[in-house]
C-alpha cells in the first residue's frame, strides 16, 4: 500500500498508468461530476465515483483485487480503511473474480486502520486487503473515487 495526499508531490516517479490516474485525481472537479463510471484509459484505468455513508467496521467485509490495483482518493468526509497483507489464512466470504475482480474475506487477521482525510488517496495492490469506508467517529456522506488500474497495464 502507497498512501499519501494529492497536494503533496510524489516522492518517487511511480509507473506511467498510474501517474496517469493521479493526474486525474489533481486535475477533476469531483463536486461538478455525477456518481458513476469515468473512463480514463479504457478498462485499463478508470474512475468510480461513489456517494457512500461510513460504516461501523462490523458491517464491512474486508476485500481484495487480483486484476486491478484500486487508487482510494476521499473528496470529501472522513472515514477510515482498514488494511492488512493478504496471508492467504482468510476465510473467503464471497468470490467474485470473474465478474468483479474482488474478492471478500469474513474478517482480516492483523488489520489495522489508517484515516483518510479530504484530499489523501491510498493505492492498494493485490496483496493489499483493505476494508473500505469504516467510520471514524459515526457514519458520515462521504464522496470516494476509485481508479481501478490493470495490473497489465503497468507494464
Amino acid at each position: 500500500m502507497i498512501f499519501g495526499h494529492i497536494s503533496q508531490p510524489n516522492p518517487c516517479q511511480f509507473p506511467a498508468a498510474i501517474e496517469k490516474a493521479l493526474a486525474f485525481l489533481r486535475s477533476t472537479d469531483f463536486r461538478a461530476l455525477e456518481p458513476g463510471v469515468v473512463e480514463i484509459e479504457g478498462r485499463d484505468i478508470y474512475a468510480q465515483i461513489l456517494d457512500l455513508t461510513t460504516r461501523p467496521r462490523h458491517m464491512l467485509k474486508p476485500e481484495v483485487h487480483r486484476q486491478y490495483l484500486d487508487i482510494q482518493f476521499l473528496a470529501w468526509g472522513e472515514e477510515e480503511i482498514g488494511i492488512a497483507i493478504d496471508t492467504g489464512n482468510n476465510v473467503v466470504s464471497e468470490a467474485l473474480l470473474e465478474t468483479r475482480d474482488i474478492i471478500y474475506y469474513q474478517d482480516s487477521e492483523n488489520e489495522s486502520f489508517f484515516e483518510m482525510v479530504p484530499g489523501s488517496y491510498a493505492i492498494f495492490f493485490p496483496q493489499d486487503v483493505h476494508r473500505p469506508g469504516c467510520n471514524k467517529n459515526r457514519e458520515t456522506p462521504i464522496r470516494k473515487i476509485v481508479v481501478k488500474v490493470a495490473l497489465s497495464a503497468l507494464n
